[in-house]
């Protein structure tokens, strides 16, 4: 199964189907239609609402994920899959990670594409822009 992530702002059809990784839908104009909703990866609204740190809000989210387990996470992807007839999944959200500093780049998409490297080997690639490292320094 071929996948990857990025952000509703910068999602072009030519990566793929594009998959609904939020809780809420977008509230802007999109200029293409979902292709699908990706339910046992979406964050509940419980965690959301939480505004947790990085270190706490990534164990609730591994949590989440471990309860729903690999095998479904896996067949929910597939079928998703299958209805876009075997296109490429582009798994989105919001967070723009080109707008943080490069620590704090980072949203559950992120974490979600770690989790499945971990489980599957499979490493999914960001399709969004990333953050600009900091030019390197003498001191």
């Amino acid at each position: 199964m071929d996948l990857a992530t990025c952000t509703y702002q910068e999602f072009t059809p030519d990566m793929g189907a594009p998959i609904r990784t939020t809780a809420g839908h977008p509230r802007f104009p999109l200029g293409y239609e979902l292709a699908g909703h990706a339910r046992l990866i979406t964050p509940t609204r419980e965690l959301l609402v939480q505004n947790l740190p990085r270190d706490a809000y990534e164990f609730s989210y591994r949590r989440l994920l471990a309860a729903h387990g690999i095998q479904r996470i896996y067949a929910e992807l597939a079928a998703l899959s299958a209805r876009a007839g075997g296109a490429r999944l582009v798994l989105l959200c919001f967070d723009r990670l080109d707008k943080l500093k490069p620590a704090d780049a980072w949203c559950h998409r992120t974490m979600w594409a770690t989790w499945w490297l971990e489980q599957t080997g499979e490493k999914v690639p960001e399709l969004g822009a990333l953050p600009t490292p900091p030019p390197p320094s003498l001191f």
